[in-house]
């Protein structure tokens, strides 16, 4: 293999167009084994994947279509992949080659034919590929039906409405029950793709044909378990029992050694476990998720990150999956930046009383490092771990004024900030370290390290002595400070003017940044400010040292929670891109519809208090009237008891295609045979529903009928 690669580098040389089409018209001539058009195509693939344009060469390249040698028609079926949808006016050209070659014996070539097509998205292609693409969904060969399944979905996206008249997405369902695994997953992943569509069908699945799929798991590919295991979450268990079932068998995947496929296994798991009633189960598979998350931490940096950015969410909804393995992410020598932020984040999200003496020991350590971000983030940790673990809130202290000690001055600028939110989450603690701080006040120059030593300053005023000398020397500066910085030094005077009212230096300062903040400075949001203190003061002093003394609520660690909703939400992207951003995909990925859990009888009652609705694209509530004469309508037999006159046909509505996304619902109520209304706005049947008689007794199949 090595030693091909070497030969086939020489290729990698920029060509010209040219030399090129003069190469291939030499080679016409003399080439009974093909080996000159073997060589020249190299080249120009080459030069493509170079990123070199070779489009001029669309002409000479296609002549060499009708050879029998596989491997001249791969390359090319490649050049007609990356030129082909820019030549509309010649692509015409090759489309008679694209149906002998859907006809060959040889499957390969059966594939490769149907999926250059299906990569071609031009009107003139995709209508030819309509019936050789329904034939190859059918072929005997399961290496052409599992290329024809994601066929589909790249018709789908080229021109949705054609896809469903054409009866492909049935076809598609169809193959979920094919006796290929492989088959199976393809078909699922283009299910998928199409259900994952803001204007797609929906994509439900049953009880049955979830069953199905997991008896295909074991013989698929880690990409086709992927897609297999994806899809279990449009699977909406109607009892405890199906849940934990399928909980059960899909539990031994963790023991895979593909990362992904342990990641959307624990996915799965997590939306099974809205709708599992034993507790004794879902802590036994809690206890399961753990070892394979830690063992990820043991791969290369980006696949680290990408676990830790799933492990934050997890552990956020399912504390007691890692409430032990605190340890596992204490941070290496080695590691990346961004991995050690991560491992940060979710240290502090672990500690607990029991383990808060290991987790202090360890940010510690690591505020003597030299990576300034990262030393940032651990004294910021520090601070915070004061205020979720309260007995331990004494040596965090201790530490703080320590590395305030080293007097290193981003280190102190961090200790101030967190001190301040210690003050507030321990009222009346703690207050012997404000002398301290106030030696350092020179060393702040941070906006927010100013404003956070400025609250301190004003809150304690009458506790400092010198506290008017201090917010004098920081007010000199006023009006150059940037508003944050402002802000605070506004309330901190008045409540220095409230504490030492009869002081006359306190007068005028107060005075003197009043006037500043009323009528020298541009924030509106100062200004008014300003305006509300001085009226305050004027006509009721007592009044307004009431309101801006009044004893505040000591603050919780409750605002670092993301809202329950929205974390089941993102849980349900679990392995993806939604979950290192922590959004949702729809607010990045443009057409991509939302997810979320779906209510049922055997819903968490929990899980059910914080359900979030997804909207999806709806069919008008009412009759659309078009003015002006319509089209003759087809007519059938007068029946026995009835008129002779014209009875007109059922005949399907035309709707636009938004619309039309919603006339064909694939749903999967496991046995229910009832229309749950979804999409409809009342919840009533626009026309007949016809079952079929197979494993997709419940699968329901909508149209709009006149």
């Amino acid at each position: 293999m090595s030693t091909q690669q070497g030969q086939d580098a020489k290729f990698f040389q920029r060509g010209k167009i040219e030399e090129f089409r003069a190469e291939l018209q030499a080679a016409e001539a003399k080439d009974k084994k093909y080996q000159k058009r073997k060589t020249v195509l190299k080249k120009i693939v080459a030069n493509i994947t170079m990123g070199n344009d070779m489009s001029p060469l669309f002409h000479d390249v296609i002549q060499c279509i009708g050879t029998p040698l596989l491997e001249i028609k791969k390359m090319v079926y490649l050049f007609l992949v990356s030129y082909g949808r820019s030549k509309p006016d010649q692509i015409h050209l090759v489309i008679p080659s694209f149906l002998q070659d859907c006809s060959d014996r040889n499957p390969l070539i059966r594939a490769l034919a149907i999926r250059t097509m299906s990569y071609i998205p031009i009107p003139v292609v995709t209508e030819a590929l309509g019936d050789q693409l329904r034939h190859c969904l059918k072929d005997r060969d399961p290496y052409v039906r599992k290329t024809a399944a994601i066929c589909v979905a790249k018709v789908y996206t080229a021109d949705p409405r054609k896809a469903e008249r054409k009866g492909f997405v049935e076809l598609l369902r169809d193959m979920l029950i094919d006796e290929n695994a492989t088959v199976v997953a393809n078909a699922v992943a283009a299910l998928s793709e199409i259900g994952d569509r803001q204007d797609g069908v929906i994509f439900k699945l049953n009880l049955t044909i979830a069953n199905k799929l997991l008896g295909a798991l074991g013989e698929s590919s880690e990409w086709g378990q992927i897609y297999i295991l994806d899809s279990l979450l449009r699977y909406v268990p109607e009892q405890h029992a199906d849940a934990e079932m399928m909980a059960e068998r899909v539990i031994v995947q963790l023991q895979h050694a593909n990362s992904a496929v342990v990641l959307t296994t624990i996915k799965a798991l997590l939306y099974l476990m809205n709708y599992i009633g034993d507790r004794r189960l879902i802590d036994y598979i809690c206890r399961k998720m753990g070892p394979p998350l830690v063992t990820l931490l043991s791969s290369g940096p980006e696949v680290q990150y990408v676990a830790l950015r799933n492990i934050l969410l997890i552990i956020q909804r399912r504390p007691t999956v890692l409430k032990n393995d605190v340890k596992a992410f204490f941070c290496k020598y080695n590691d990346p930046i961004y991995v050690k932020l991560a491992k940060l984040e979710i240290m502090y999200r672990l500690a607990r009383e029991e383990n808060a003496r290991e987790v202090l020991a360890e940010l510690e350590e690591y505020a003597s490092e030299v990576d300034v971000d990262f030393v940032r983030k651990a004294v910021r940790s520090i601070g915070r771990l004061a205020i979720k673990v309260e007995p331990a809130a004494d040596k965090c202290i201790e530490s703080l004024l320590k590395l305030i000690e080293t007097k290193v001055t981003y280190v102190v600028q961090e200790a101030v900030i967190v001190t301040k939110d210690i003050f507030r989450r321990y009222p009346g603690k703690y207050e012997g370290i404000i002398p301290k701080l106030c030696e350092n006040l020179d060393a702040l120059d941070e906006p927010e390290a100013k404003a956070a030593m400025v609250w301190i300053l004003g809150q304690f005023a009458d506790k400092i002595d010198n506290a008017d000398e201090l917010l004098d020397d920081l007010v000199y500066s006023f009006l150059d400070e940037p508003a944050e910085v402002q802000l605070a030094l506004l309330t901190a005077v008045v409540k220095l003017f409230i504490y030492k009212s009869q002081s006359e230096v306190t007068k005028a300062l107060v005075h003197k940044v009043l006037k500043w903040a009323t009528e020298d400075i541009d924030n509106p949001d100062l200004r008014d400010r300003g305006f509300m203190y001085w009226r305050m003061l004027a006509m009721n002093p007592a009044v307004a040292a009431e309101i801006v003394l009044a004893e505040k609520p000591a603050i919780t660690t409750d605002s670092d929670r993301m809202d329950r909703g929205a974390l089941d939400q993102l849980l349900l992207h679990t392995g993806t891109l939604g979950s290192i951003y922590h959004k949702n995909p729809e607010t990045f990925i443009r057409n991509a519809a939302g997810r979320a859990l779906i209510d049922s009888p055997a819903l968490n009652a929990n899980s059910r208090a914080v359900l979030v609705t997804l909207a999806r694209p709806q069919l008008p509530p009412t009759v659309i009237s078009v003015s002006g004469p319509g089209p003759v309508e087809p007519t059938r037999p007068s029946q026995p008891g009835e008129a002779a006159d014209n009875v007109p046909l059922p005949t399907i509505m035309e709707s636009s295609r938004s619309d039309e996304r919603d006339l064909l619902d694939i749903e999967g109520d496991d046995g229910a045979g009832g229309d749950s209304g979804e999409g409809y706005p009342d919840g009533d049947d626009d026309g007949p529903v016809t079952k079929a008689a197979d494993p997709y007794a419940s699968w329901v199949v909508r149209l709009v009928v006149t």
